[in-house]
C-alpha cells in the first residue's frame, strides 16, 4: 500500500510538472561594436582595497568606437559639428566632489560630455543633461562650461576611442585620443 501511494504522488508530481508551459528561450542582444568602459581618477580607485584611502574624485562612462580602417576627425566626424564624445549614448562624467574646468566652478555631480573636434583645437563641452542617445537632442542651453584645447597629432594611430588621465599639481588631465589626434583637458579640484 505504501508503495502505490509513492507513485501515485510521484505519478501527480510529475503530470502537474509536466502541465507547467515551457519558458521561451530569452534572445539576449549580439555584443556591442563600440563596447562600454570606465575610466576613473585616480586610475586605482575602483581597484582600491579595504583600508586603503584612495577615493575616486571622477568617473566617466563612455563607449569605444573602433577606427576600422576610418579617418575618423575631418570625415567620418566632420570639423565643427558636435560630437557625442564616443558612441551610442552620450559620454557622462560623474564628479565627486567640486572641480573646476576652464576657470568655472562645476558642483559634485553626474554630466554629460560632448565635443565639437577642429583640425588644430577641439571644444570640449560638460552639459547638464544626460540619459541621452548620440548628439541628436544635445540642447546647448545646458552647457555648464565650454573650454578650447589644443590638438596634438600622434605618429601611431589609436584603433578604439581612449581616455584616460594623467595627474598634475592641483587636479588631473583627461587625455582624450583615437586615430592620429590627441587632446587634453585641464581639470583642477
Amino acid at each position: 500500500m505504501k508503495n502505490i501511494f509513492i507513485v501515485v504522488f510521484a505519478l501527480l508530481c510529475f503530470s502537474a510538472k509536466a502541465q507547467q508551459p515551457a519558458t521561451a528561450e530569452v534572445k539576449f542582444p549580439v555584443a556591442d561594436p563600440s563596447p562600454a568602459d570606465i575610466v576613473y581618477f585616480p586610475l586605482n580607485a575602483p581597484k582600491a582595497k579595504a583600508g586603503d584611502p584612495t577615493k575616486p574624485v571622477i568617473k566617466i562612462v563612455y563607449s569605444r568606437p573602433q577606427k576600422k580602417g576610418r579617418d575618423i576627425f575631418g570625415v567620418l566626424e566632420q570639423y565643427g559639428n558636435i560630437w557625442r564624445f564616443g558612441a551610442n549614448e552620450s559620454t557622462e562624467v560623474r564628479f565627486f566632489k567640486k572641480v573646476s574646468i576652464g576657470g568655472k566652478k562645476i558642483k559634485a555631480g553626474t554630466y554629460s560630455l560632448f565635443a565639437i573636434p577642429n583640425k588644430d583645437t577641439w571644444t570640449i563641452i560638460v552639459n547638464s543633461e544626460t540619459d541621452k542617445w548620440g548628439a541628436f537632442t544635445y540642447n546647448q542651453a545646458k552647457d555648464i562650461v565650454r573650454v578650447n584645447v589644443p590638438v596634438k597629432t600622434l605618429a601611431k594611430p589609436i584603433e578604439y576611442f581612449s581616455l584616460t588621465f594623467t595627474e598634475i599639481t592641483g587636479g588631473a588631465n583627461l587625455v582624450i585620443g583615437w586615430d592620429r589626434t590627441q587632446v587634453e583637458l585641464p581639470i583642477s579640484f
